[in-house]
């Protein structure tokens, strides 16, 4: 399905805490930028004609032989198709493979006793909003999270490296929903020391115009 090649009058915002469920065609090509800097990004791709098939972190730290996930590697699905590759980052890096999504489990952990928003609901709540509905919850891909890995294993949650304005653009590899939640985390510092959830941007490319 061609589309015309959009300019930033195009530009969506997508609120804080909340997700939301974009069609993006092969050959197509979505920026996501981090309007404050500070704002972690769950991302999803799942396949337009089939929702059994979604991108799967465990075969895309396989193929691309990498805990990270940095420009020119591909999200690739628990088929191992190529589904969204990184073709442009102008952040200084670091978007974590390894943590999964927030679920209304983890934030009873950290002691909510009311309903807290989650990147997990917001995955299934947007597919819903598209007529589709997904029997699990994939782990997701976690766009401007800074999760440093120590030789001992550890990891660490701190606040983001990007900054005001930086942005991704992934590449369709095949015709996806891409699912993206701004995560509403607001008790540890993967949205930045401030622990205050804001909104991203995102606009669709042709990809004639990354050229």
């Amino acid at each position: 399905m061609p589309r015309l090649t959009p300019d930033d009058d195009s530009q969506q915002i997508l609120k804080a805490t909340r997700g939301t469920a974009i069609e993006l065609y092969k050959g197509e090509a979505i920026r996501i930028t981090n309007l404050h800097g500070s704002q972690v990004v769950d991302t999803w791709a799942v396949n337009l004609l089939d929702s059994s098939e979604c991108g799967a972190l465990e075969h895309t730290r396989s193929i691309n032989s990498n805990i990270f996930f940095e420009t020119g590697m591909t999200l690739v699905s628990n088929l191992r198709r190529p589904m969204l590759t990184l073709i442009e980052d102008t952040s200084p890096g670091r978007h974590d493979t390894l943590l999964c999504p927030c679920n209304s489990a983890i934030y009873q952990e950290l002691g909510c006793t009311d309903y807290h928003r989650s990147c997990t609901d917001n995955f299934h709540e947007a597919l819903a909003e598209r007529g589709v509905a997904c029997s699990y919850t994939p782990a997701s891909l976690n766009l401007f999270m800074n999760i440093p890995v120590a030789d001992d294993g550890s990891v660490q949650r701190v606040p983001p490296r990007s900054r005001p304005g930086d942005s991704v653009t992934l590449l369709a590899e095949m015709d996806v929903l891409v699912v993206l939640s701004a995560c509403p985390q607001d008790i540890t510092p993967i949205n930045g020391a401030e622990r205050q959830p804001s909104d991203i941007a995102w606009v669709i490319q042709t990809l004639s115009a990354q050229e």
